[in-house]
């Protein structure tokens, strides 16, 4: 399993991949643990209350799961592929 990240968060990380390395068995765990290896992300991720901000998007496997899955608390599995996405603005 393995986050993707795009844009600022890419370069707030220092790169585009980065492994699950753990037992993260949700999204959540799996954030957890993106963040625990990453730390310059966690100001642009989560809220000053450790709440996830609005504006980003969390993808498993192409389907966004605060849209269409439970969440953070949507259950992951060897081989997912998970994306964080700033926000997209453009013309």
């Amino acid at each position: 399993m393995q986050w993707k990240l795009f844009a600022d968060l890419a370069e707030r990380a220092g790169t585009k991949e980065v492994p699950v390395d753990g037992d993260a068995d949700t999204v959540g765990a799996a954030l957890d643990a993106l963040l625990a290896e990453r730390p310059a992300l966690e100001g642009r991720v989560l809220t000053d209350d450790g709440e996830l901000r609005d504006h980003i998007n969390v993808l498993r496997n192409g389907t966004n799961v605060l849209v269409e899955g439970d969440g953070l608390e949507e259950q992951v599995e060897p081989g997912d592929e998970l994306a964080l996405f700033p926000p997209v603005s453009g013309g």
